[in-house]
């Protein structure tokens, strides 16, 4: 098992500064973490929320990085959504005025997205061990 996933193909894509909050664009990568490629695009398809849209698209593009690197993946039903992350992204600060002359602040939040793709089942836990011995190895 350990000798599949140390050869294991995966595929990142990320979308950065995408200008939904972190705390709405979680709510759909939570949804598909995990899940068969091709069952975590159909999620994403019928999701109603406005952030799902783009992971839908951010996903196709991990899955078609994953193709471009082994030729012999076929379609989406070969890979699993191994990785799935949202970190905050600038904020834009913007005022609204209000009365007697005060400012009200309103804070414009935005996103970066991650998702890996591959064609083992691990977990991300694996996957950033995994990362630490290369860099590790590299030194």
């Amino acid at each position: 098992m350990a000798n599949t996933q140390e050869n294991a193909l995966v595929a990142r894509a990320v979308l950065r500064d995408i200008r939904h909050t972190p705390q709405k664009a979680r709510r759909i990568v939570d949804l598909i973490r995990g899940q068969r490629a091709d069952e975590a695009l159909n999620i994403l398809k019928f999701a109603p929320q406005a952030a799902g849209q783009d992971v839908f698209t951010l996903l196709n593009s991990a899955v078609a990085n994953a193709k471009a690197k082994n030729p012999a993946i076929r379609d989406a039903s070969e890979l699993w959504v191994v990785e799935a992350l949202v970190d905050e992204g600038r904020t834009m600060k913007r005022f609204r005025p209000r009365a007697q002359g005060r400012g009200f602040r309103i804070l414009k939040r935005s996103s970066h997205i991650s998702v890996a793709v591959s064609d083992v089942k691990t977990s991300s836990k694996t996957l950033n061990s995994k990362k630490t011995t290369q860099k590790g190895a590299t030194k």
